[in-house]
């Protein structure tokens, strides 16, 4: 079972999506857990304020290592601790495919311009990322983090198989997919997925593998000839 703890001054947002569909049945079935940590009951002033002005001056607020950190030292004492942040490292399926064999994670959702650097270093906290933009908070791409490691976690998605194809297995994004009708609006189910002939199919959907990594994402595509190459 997964333990999942989140670090946040919205507590309320949580589970959010998570609470639905396949994470939220698995979440209702005890396959994980999540537990919320209000960063603000940490405050020390009448106000719950947990930012301040930053040092040597610029725009925004940062949140104050001494709130931050008493709220996790209070509550956290083994693990991965991950902060959600523009300039951590990429989030990728190998990261989540080892975080989905954690026991325990723990996910700090900064505001503002960020966290105090100091709380980072203290904690040994792993800044992650999941793309190139900025948003109002933590809070939305920790959710997404989790989406995307419960999915992986054992009796989630039922067949384990369904995992094997996706897109970044291999370092290739996915072939496409059809289904029923095998005509629509003129346009027709690709021949080959009709026959029945699995050798065939795998190889057509290997080259749609290929192509579409080449065209979308070159940067993939090198990644997967470098595999090739060790």
């Amino acid at each position: 079972m997964l333990k999942a703890k989140i670090f946040t001054i919205f507590p309320e947002i949580f589970p959010g999506f998570l609470g639905y569909s396949l994470t939220g049945k698995a979440l209702d079935e005890g396959v994980w857990t999540i537990e919320t940590v209000n960063i603000r009951d940490y405050a020390t002033d009448k106000h719950g304020s947990v930012d301040d002005t930053p040092c040597g001056g610029g725009a925004g607020m940062v949140m104050r290592p001494d709130i931050l950190g008493a709220a996790i030292k209070a509550n956290y004492s083994k693990g991965r601790i991950l902060a959600m942040s523009p300039k951590g490292k990429p989030l990728t399926q190998d990261m989540v495919k080892q975080l989905a064999q954690e026991e325990e994670i723990a996910i700090v959702c900064g505001r503002f311009e960020g966290i105090d650097e100091r709380v980072i270093e203290a904690y040994n906290i792993e800044e992650v990322s999941i793309g190139d933009y900025v948003l109002t908070g933590g809070e939305q791409a920790a959710q997404i983090l989790l989406d995307a490691v419960v999915r992986l976690l054992p009796g989630v998605l039922g067949n384990s198989e369904s995992t094997l194809s996706e897109s970044f297995e291999d370092n290739l994004l996915e072939y496409p997919q059809y289904t029923r009708p095998t005509e629509w609006e003129g346009r027709k189910v690709p021949e080959v997925l009709l026959g029945g002939h699995h050798k065939k199919i795998d190889d057509w959907r290997r080259e749609q593998a290929i192509k579409t990594t080449q065209e979308r994402r070159p940067d993939l595509w090198k990644k997967y000839l470098d595999s090739k190459r060790v």
